[in-house]
């Protein structure tokens, strides 16, 4: 017998070219190659709807989010309150997989009772929110950021016992079980596009730190790599990514070793991470996973990042972790010298093809919505 799922997705999930969509997609993907059928419901605000969905999914409908403020709900939340997906879902009585906690309004107003329901979580919001109001230099977006934060604490202490939920990392699992008493909660891997850790051979001649540099948290991270860790040495950096600062790009001329790359291609991002002989990822936020570090591990050469940028993903052992800025510029020097074997390659790739295995990963939500759990 066919078995059909509900998924409903804070955004476009296609193209898959940022963190927020990628474990979207290759979900998607898997799932469809394994033979569920898929009725697919995606919020969209800038991003176009796109044909390429329409080969993994049986249906494909689309929902403008609103802009109603509320002073009640966060508004990722209330944004993406919409009657018609209500009455789509209510059609049939398949299980609905719920992408976000973005897109859980049913869930709060129990509008899908009695239906098998799973709600991934994407972060723990409230945290991944009073994160960036801390390292916010704007007074109205401080405002937002720290009001939104404490709306989406309450909101997810309600949701966190409503529903059977899967994370992306061990450490937004414990979050939700201690602050919010959720008992029905398991970590389930992100889902990537990468099958095998590639080896670069040879050494690589620079450091890359690359993320999107219009979010804040990024920009104060290729800050603070140019003001404690390659202040004075002479090892070429590179800070790639997307929108960057005037402020970010003035100083990054300021160093003479160091490069900025500003909206580089995927294309022309993966060669670069390739290239690299370290890929440096400190970050200043531990909830969710970090697809940058992920991307890092299977296409690049050292890894070397803080506590709060591999908390959580199962990486540990398979990088360099230095939470100090003297530590890690110290250990910086000595990675730049220190050649990238086969033996590192393999290590990686047995970890990980057992911890990013997406076919393994989509088995197990599929006993989950029609197994024995």
């Amino acid at each position: 017998m066919d078995k059909y799922l509900h998924i409903i997705t804070h955004d476009v999930p296609y193209p898959a070219d940022f963190g927020g969509v990628v474990d979207l997609f290759y979900k998607i993907k898997t799932l469809h190659q394994l033979g569920i059928k898929i009725h697919l419901h995606c919020f969209t605000n800038k991003r176009p709807q796109q044909a390429e969905l329409n080969k993994y999914c049986v249906s494909v409908t689309y929902y403008q989010r609103n802009k109603k403020l509320s002073f009640s709900l966060p508004f990722i939340v209330s944004s993406r309150n919409n009657v018609s997906l209500i009455d789509n879902l209510k059609k049939d009585n398949h299980p609905v997989l719920i992408e976000g906690i973005h897109c859980s309004y049913p869930l709060y107003t129990d509008q899908l009772n009695n239906r098998k329901v799973v709600l991934r979580l994407h972060n723990v919001e409230f945290e991944y929110y009073h994160h960036l109001a801390s390292h916010e230099k704007s007074f109205f977006k401080k405002l937002y950021f720290n009001f939104e934060s404490k709306l989406l604490k309450q909101y997810e202490r309600i949701i966190a016992t409503k529903v059977k939920i899967l994370t992306v990392s061990t450490h937004d699992t414990s979050i939700y079980k201690e602050t919010f008493k959720a008992t029905d909660i398991k970590y389930l891997p992100v889902f990537l596009p990468y099958t095998e850790a590639i080896y670069p051979e040879g050494k690589g001649n620079f450091c890359l730190y690359h993320g999107n540099l219009s979010i804040n948290e990024n920009e104060k991270a290729a800050i603070w790599l140019l003001e404690n860790i390659f202040n004075d040495n002479d090892i070429p950096f590179v800070i790639a990514g997307k929108d960057p600062s005037q402020k970010l790009s003035f100083l990054a001329h300021q160093h003479k070793n160091t490069c900025l790359v500003a909206n580089p291609s995927d294309k022309d991002l993966q060669d670069m991470i390739g290239k690299a002989q370290i890929n440096i990822l400190p970050s200043f936020n531990n909830t969710g996973v970090k697809l940058k570090l992920l991307n890092a591990l299977y296409n690049g050469r050292h890894c070397l990042v803080n506590k709060a940028g591999a908390e959580g993903s199962e990486v540990e052992s398979i990088c360099v972790i230095e939470d100090s800025a003297i530590s890690m510029k110290i250990m910086a020097t000595a990675l730049y010298d220190t050649p990238y074997t086969k033996e590192d390659a393999d290590k990686r790739n047995v970890l990980l093809s057992q911890v990013y295995n997406n076919k393994k990963n989509a088995e197990q939500l599929i006993n989950i919505f029609w197994g024995a759990e």
